[in-house]
C-alpha cells in the first residue's frame, strides 16, 4: 500500500493544490486521482495566473470570450469555471460515494473584495450560480471583513472554503462564523447540511521567521501553529454546541492544511505532510509535494489531538522575540496582498492576450 493511501486510510483527505487546462486535457488529473488517492482540488489566483501564462492552452477560450464581448473579471471567471466544472465532474463520483465529504473543487471570490463584506457575499452567490456544480466551494478569506460574509454565505446555502487563516484565533473566528450560519439555518427551518472547510496556511510561518530565530527553531513554527489549531478543532467538535448541531444533521467544518509545500530547500520536502497527518482533516498540496510523499514519505501516526508539544515550542519562539499574534495578522495581510497582485497580473495577462489574439485574427483575415 502506498503512503498516500495510508494517509487516506488514517482519515485525512488528500487534495491537489493546482489546476490547469493542460492536466484536464491530457488526462493527468484523472491519473493523479487514481494513483495518489486524491479526492479534491483547490485553486487560487496565483495558480490560475501561472496556468494561463504558460503556453497557449487558453488562447482559444480567451479569443472566443473576447469576441463575445467579455473582458476583465467576467472573462476570467468564465475561463476558470470552465476548468473547475470539468474538474468537479471528474470528482463527482467521489462526491456522491462519500456523501459530499470529498470530491470538492474551489473557486475564489475576487481578492479585491478581501475587505468588502457585502461584495464578498454577492460574489459568492454569483459564483455558486454561475458554476452550477454542487461540489464547488466558494473561497472567502477569513479576514475581519470576510468573517461576516462567511456567515451570510453559509446561511444562504453556499458551501465555503475559508482561506487565508494563519492562527488558532483566526481559525476559531471562521469556525464561529460557520456555526452561526448553520444555527441560523436550523432556526429558520432550513437544511443544515452546508459543507465548509477552514484552510490554515502553514509553511509561510517558517519562511517569515527563518532568519529571525536560532537554527534549532527553524521549520518548527508552522507545525506548532497547526498542532495548536488542531487541538482547538477537536475541542470544538467535542463541544455541546457542536453536538446539538450535529444532532440536527449539520456537517463539521473540516480543518484544511494549506501551504504544505516545504519552502526551505534544507528541510525535508515531506515535512508538513508527515507532521500534519490527522483524522477528519484535509491536506491540499502541490503536485510536487504529493509525488514526493508518495515516493519517500513516511506515515508516523496521527497528530496528538491534545496539541502535542505545541505550547512549549511556541514559548521558545516567544522567548526568541517572535510575536505570534502580530505575525498572524501580518501573514494574513501579506497573503491577501499577494493574491491581489496575482489577480491584477492575471487580468492584465488576459487583457494583453485578448488584444494580441484579436490583432492576429485581423492580420490573418
Amino acid at each position: 500500500m502506498n503512503t498516500t493511501q495510508q494517509l487516506h486510510d488514517l482519515g485525512q483527505s488528500l487534495w491537489l493544490d493546482n489546476i490547469t487546462r493542460k492536466i484536464l486535457d491530457d488526462g493527468s488529473l484523472r491519473r493523479i486521482i487514481e494513483e495518489f488517492s486524491v479526492t479534491g482540488l483547490t485553486s487560487n489566483p496565483t495558480i490560475f495566473d501561472e496556468a494561463i501564462g504558460n503556453g497557449n492552452t487558453y488562447d482559444q477560450g480567451i479569443r472566443e470570450k473576447a469576441k463575445a464581448g467579455k473582458s476583465g473579471e467576467a472573462l476570467f471567471m468564465e475561463l476558470a469555471l470552465e476548468d473547475l466544472r470539468r474538474a468537479a465532474d471528474l470528482f463527482r463520483p467521489i462526491f456522491d460515494a462519500t456523501d459530499w465529504l470529498d470530491g470538492w473543487v474551489s473557486m475564489e471570490v475576487s481578492p479585491l473584495l478581501a475587505r468588502d463584506t457585502a461584495g464578498s457575499i454577492k460574489a459568492a452567490l454569483q459564483i455558486q450560480e454561475q458554476a452550477d456544480r454542487p461540489n464547488l466551494y466558494v473561497k472567502i478569506p477569513g479576514t475581519p471583513e470576510g468573517i461576516p460574509a462567511i456567515e451570510e454565505a453559509i446561511f444562504a446555502g453556499v458551501p465555503i472554503n475559508v482561506t487565508l487563516l494563519f492562527s488558532r484565533e483566526q481559525y476559531l473566528a471562521a469556525a464561529e462564523a460557520y456555526l452561526r450560519g448553520i444555527e441560523r439555518r436550523v432556526g429558520a427551518g432550513l437544511d443544515p447540511q452546508i459543507s465548509s472547510v477552514a484552510s490554515l496556511f502553514v509553511s509561510r510561518w517558517d519562511k517569515a521567521v527563518s532568519d529571525k530565530v536560532p537554527a534549532e527553531l527553524r521549520n518548527r513554527l508552522g507545525i506548532a501553529i497547526g498542532q495548536r489549531s488542531y487541538r482547538a478543532y477537536r475541542e470544538l467538535l467535542a463541544s455541546p454546541r457542536w453536538h446539538k448541531l450535529a444532532a440536527a444533521g449539520a456537517r463539521p467544518q473540516r480543518l484544511l492544511w494549506a501551504s504544505t509545500g516545504t519552502k526551505d530547500p534544507q528541510a525535508p520536502d515531506t515535512l508538513y505532510v508527515e507532521a500534519l497527518a490527522a483524522p477528519d482533516t484535509v491536506n491540499t498540496m502541490p503536485e510536487k509535494t504529493l509525488r514526493a510523499f508518495a515516493d519517500h514519505g513516511k506515515l508516523n501516526g496521527a497528530m496528538d489531538p491534545g496539541g502535542g508539544d505545541a505550547e512549549a515550542v511556541l514559548k521558545h519562539f516567544a522567548e526568541a522575540g517572535i510575536d505570534i499574534d502580530a505575525l498572524a495578522l501580518q501573514l494574513q495581510h501579506e497573503g491577501a496582498q499577494s493574491f491581489v497582485k496575482s489577480w491584477k497580473e492575471l487580468l492584465k495577462r488576459i487583457a494583453d492576450s485578448s488584444a494580441a489574439l484579436a490583432g492576429a485574427g485581423k492580420a490573418g483575415a
